[in-house]
């Protein structure tokens, strides 16, 4: 699907219409912002004829290759980036591959998913507030925008999982229960860190592939003497970046910490259990020697003639049994 966006002067500021464009549909020569939303192999040439490029397949903006993710052809930038998507309708969220393509006045997006930044942006450019400046109708103004909105909506997610992340130390550290629960809870909490994990290291990875965009706008725009305004954007945007990363990084050290506090709480639950058979198991040897010792067919064993012999045996058995488990009481190893 291809929206074209236009622009369109507000109540007090310039505003940007969005609408669905028909494959039969020629593209208006005022859209500055072309959206690509899962293109058809026929929406991909429509879109080529017009501005002259070559739009990249999906297979191609999966290429790690910085070659293949940053470059200039035939007069339009491309730049491509990836994004965190699916973070909150979905259990499974993943990073979007997107193709950002700077043709002259015009943007060009091409993706394959539909990220919250991109809804974030479309619906604060679609809407006059009445306060602020007004939105400049260029390509490298929304382009600046669109990366400055993932940029916020990184800011949120890594905020709610940091919420999150002291939830789960409050639980490891605080709370106490009944042995059972308690290792359920563990197992449970392990698996928590372990998704919040996955997450933030996608997370970092969208900023990193982000920087990489924005350092190489920042030459661009340095070298064409680009807006001072646009420059101190990108300037901005990027050192907010690099202090989300900072954030990021020190998230996944909280992670790694809480991991392996869990796993020692674990360790401790299974050394507890260990030593409960490990007492058992003194308890029991004494009278497990005595009653070896009696076990035995000699005929020259007085105590086997005796009247009180058997409940000797077995008092002694008990006294065995009993001394162990005070001792270990005192010495407070239980």
């Amino acid at each position: 699907m291809i929206f074209i966006h236009q622009p369109v002067a507000g109540a007090s500021q310039m505003i940007l219409e969005r609408r669905p464009l028909e494959l039969q549909e020629a593209i208006p020569e005022d859209s500055i912002w072309i959206d690509m939303v899962r293109p058809t192999r026929e929406e991909d040439l429509k879109v080529e004829s017009f501005l002259g490029i070559t739009v990249p397949t999906r297979e191609e903006m999966k290429d790690i290759e910085p070659s293949e993710l940053l470059y200039v052809e035939a007069g339009a930038r491309y730049m491509t980036g990836r994004v965190l998507s699916k973070v909150i309708d979905s259990d499974e969220p993943g990073l979007a591959g997107i193709t950002f393509i700077l043709r002259e006045n015009r943007l060009v997006t091409v993706r394959y998913e539909d990220p919250q930044a991109f809804r974030m942006y479309t619906q604060r450019a679609g809407r006059a507030t009445g306060n602020g400046p007004a939105i400049a109708a260029t390509g490298e103004t929304i382009l600046a925008g669109l990366i400055e909105s993932v940029i916020d909506r990184a800011a949120d997610v890594l905020q709610l999982q940091g919420e999150r992340i002291d939830r789960l130390s409050r639980k490891i550290f605080e709370e106490k229960g009944d042995p059972t629960t308690r290792n359920t809870a563990l197992q449970e909490t392990l698996r928590a860190l372990g998704r919040h994990g996955d997450l933030i290291s996608k997370q970092r990875e969208s900023l990193v592939s982000m920087e990489r965009i924005l350092l190489s706008l920042s030459a661009t725009y340095r070298t064409n003497k680009a807006p001072r305004e646009l420059r101190e954007d990108i300037r901005s945007t990027l050192r907010d970046l690099q202090s989300l990363e900072e954030h990021a990084t020190f998230l996944s050290a909280k992670i790694q910490f809480l991991l392996d506090a869990t796993l020692g709480l674990v360790n401790l639950e299974q050394n507890n259990i260990i030593k409960l058979f490990s007492v058992m198991a003194v308890v029991f040897m004494p009278p497990t020697l005595i009653a070896s010792i009696y076990g035995m067919n000699f005929k020259a064993m007085p105590e086997l003639e005796w009247s009180y012999g058997y409940p000797l045996a077995v008092g002694m058995m008990v006294v065995a049994a009993v001394l162990p488990y005070v001792f270990f009481r005192w010495k407070r190893w239980l």
